[in-house]
């Protein structure tokens, strides 16, 4: 994993775990990595893993069961998809979209990327 200085590393953590739920790594209602396990496989220090976990589990995306570990929520998946959604929505559209406008890139232009993109496997 490679860190984004714009980013906290906790928030980027987190974000990992969103991504592993959202791709079916770590499916819902299974253990997750233990904090300590999780922060040796990215190289960061535990408080960051469990700072992480904590915003995690705020959101109701994880869950801990007390002397067990971290699980992914019943509907994480769920959860995740539509939290991006919105953000993607609300923030990343407007610059693609701007950027199309500026460049003269087509719907169409878009829809044959995507296309062939789906074509080729990707998730």
């Amino acid at each position: 994993m490679e860190f984004r200085e714009q980013h906290a590393i906790y928030q980027q953590v987190a974000d990992h775990v969103c991504e592993m739920i959202l791709t079916g790594a770590w499916p819902e209602g299974e253990r997750i990595p233990a904090v300590r396990d999780l922060a040796m496989e990215l190289q960061v220090n535990p408080n960051t893993v469990n700072k992480g976990y904590a915003s995690l589990q705020e959101r109701g995306l994880i869950q801990n069961q007390r002397g067990i570990g971290y699980f992914a929520a019943p509907d994480a998946r769920r959860m995740i998809r539509d939290a991006r959604r919105d953000e993607f929505f609300a923030d990343e559209l407007p610059r693609i979209l701007r950027t199309m406008s500026l460049l003269g890139i087509t719907i169409d232009e878009i829809a044959e990327r995507y296309t062939t993109y789906k074509k080729e496997g990707q998730p």
